[in-house]
């Protein structure tokens, strides 16, 4: 019996130091059935293309039977990476469940760094809506409370999941993402309707010094998005490079094959069509403004900051003590 008792309170003791973390949160895998949209499809609401299975990995903080908050994250070009489940593990830590959502594995893709062509960031939006879907049949879920946070390519689901067109396109009957959360955007597209939000708050967030998608585009959007009376900020970090947040970059890196369409604008016709601004044409790959080679870098101030700003716009968006 006493060595019973010693055993528990030996098993408790590392409950409650080193093995809390891997104790306090369970990990669900879960398929996710979806469409592979090109991103004329997507926006002029052609949904019947090729089928696809992909899956999420839901992590929940805490036992219980408890509704949650969840947040959904949605990768970049480079895929689930080391940045994505670092988010994952501070966002637990609040008492919010996280759904990792992953475009690429179940598409055959591993990355998307050198040929954006392979997969629209509109089919990922398509994928982050039946992800909603998803969520909100958990039982364990708050249906009310999830919201989006992507980065990057993923950060434009995260971004324009915010219009009620598409809202209204895609999204579940009767659901919307509680709030938004993009990490450097690309923010150089300019949509129909694109003013009109679903209501819902958005934050963005950009390196000043990011040579993938300019900062500017993003703060530029924000303004407009301001004087609809959205609610909407821009939080732009000086020296800070594309990739900030992926601390376990121990320096920065040149990604010389990198497709960047830093220097291009877009622009959408009423019929879904896009055009370049600078040659009134159909977008190409092969166009002037398209260029290759961009650094990622971390940046230990900027993250810092990114996550206290994160946590409180949570806190209040969930209404979480």
């Amino acid at each position: 019996m006493r060595s019973s008792i010693k055993t528990t309170l030996l098993l408790l003791a590392l409950f409650m130091a080193g093995g809390q973390a891997a104790a306090q949160f369970r990990t669900e895998i879960h398929p996710i059935a979806t469409h592979t949209l090109g991103t004329i499809d997507f926006l002029t609401g052609k949904t019947g293309r090729p089928a696809a299975v992909i899956a999420g990995e839901l992590r929940i903080p805490t036992f219980g039977t408890d509704k949650l908050p969840a947040v959904l994250l949605v990768h970049g070009s480079g895929g689930v990476g080391s940045n994505v489940t670092a988010w994952a593990a501070q966002l637990n830590k609040l008492g919010i469940a996280v759904f990792i959502l992953d475009s690429f594995t179940g598409r055959g893709i591993a990355n998307t760094i050198a040929d954006q062509s392979l997969l629209s960031s509109f089919a990922m939006q398509y994928d982050s809506y039946r992800a909603l879907e998803l969520l909100a049949k958990h039982p364990r879920i708050d249906p009310n409370r999830i919201a989006i946070m992507g980065f990057s390519k993923g950060a434009i689901p995260s971004l324009y999941s915010s219009m009620a067109r598409f809202q209204k396109l895609y999204a579940p009957a009767g659901l919307k993402f509680a709030g938004h959360i993009a990490l450097y955007a690309p923010c150089n597209t300019g949509y129909v309707e694109d003013l009109v939000t679903t209501g819902a708050p958005i934050r963005l967030f950009h390196g000043l010094d990011d040579n993938y998608t300019l900062a500017e585009h993003c703060r530029e959007y924000a303004d407009k998005l301001k004087q609809t009376g959205a609610d909407v900020a821009f939080f732009g970090y000086p020296g800070a490079h594309h990739g900030y947040d992926a601390s376990s970059l121990p320096f920065p890196i040149q990604l010389p094959e990198a497709v960047t369409a830093r220097k291009c604008r877009f622009t959408e016709r009423p019929q879904g069509s896009l055009v370049n601004e600078d040659t009134g044409k159909t977008p190409t790959w092969s166009d002037s403004c398209i260029e290759r080679g961009t650094t990622i870098a971390h940046s230990a101030a900027a993250l810092e900051e990114t996550r206290k700003e994160v946590a409180a716009f949570l806190r209040t968006l969930f209404k979480m003590k």
